[in-house]
């Protein structure tokens, strides 16, 4: 029984790592512009003010439904 809980958290912990993981969309490419203050996506042209690297794609027309 105890194994089966330990298992349980396990597979909750990993889908939760996963979900972490995977908020970056495979196509975007941040590169910071130091100079303007923001971040441009390479591949969709999205723009993310801020000096952390954006996760997620910014781009309205990819938006997750």
């Amino acid at each position: 029984m105890v194994l089966i809980v330990v298992l349980a958290i396990g597979v909750f912990c990993y889908f939760l790592w996963r979900h972490r993981a995977m908020d970056l969309t495979r196509n975007c490419r941040w590169r910071q512009v130091k100079s303007e203050g923001h971040w441009r996506c390479i591949a969709c042209g999205a723009v993310e003010p801020g000096q952390i690297a954006p996760r997620m794609c910014r781009n309205p027309q990819r938006a997750r439904s």
